[in-house]
């Protein structure tokens, strides 16, 4: 990928199956929404997507990090995707609406 835009492209053309998803430009990176709840954040070129009871498991078997948006900063309830569910469409699709159903409106 060449810019943060062409991977927000990417991610965005892999979730395409989630209806009323957006990018919303935050953190230096974008946040992702599913009509009004926030599930996603995509930051340099990686992805994190809320957890919750529903997909806290998922995340953790594979060892993923938590978002960092800063030095000593990281938010706890954002894991990044890995990269074999970001580049398969079903996977990540089915990631996304797991993260959805934890997803609180903002």
């Amino acid at each position: 990928m060449t810019n943060k835009n062409d991977f927000k492209d990417f991610v965005l053309d892999q979730l395409d199956a989630v209806h009323d998803i957006r990018a919303k430009a935050m953190f230096g990176g974008f946040g992702l929404y599913q009509d009004k709840n926030f599930f996603g954040i995509i930051a340099g070129e990686k992805l994190y997507f809320k957890v919750n009871e529903n997909n806290r498991f998922d995340y953790g078997e594979r060892d993923m990090e938590p978002f960092s948006p800063s030095k000593g900063k990281v938010m706890k309830n954002y894991y990044q995707v890995p990269e074999e569910i970001l580049e398969n469409k079903d996977d990540l699709v089915l990631w996304a609406w797991k993260s959805l159903s934890g997803a609180e409106e903002n």
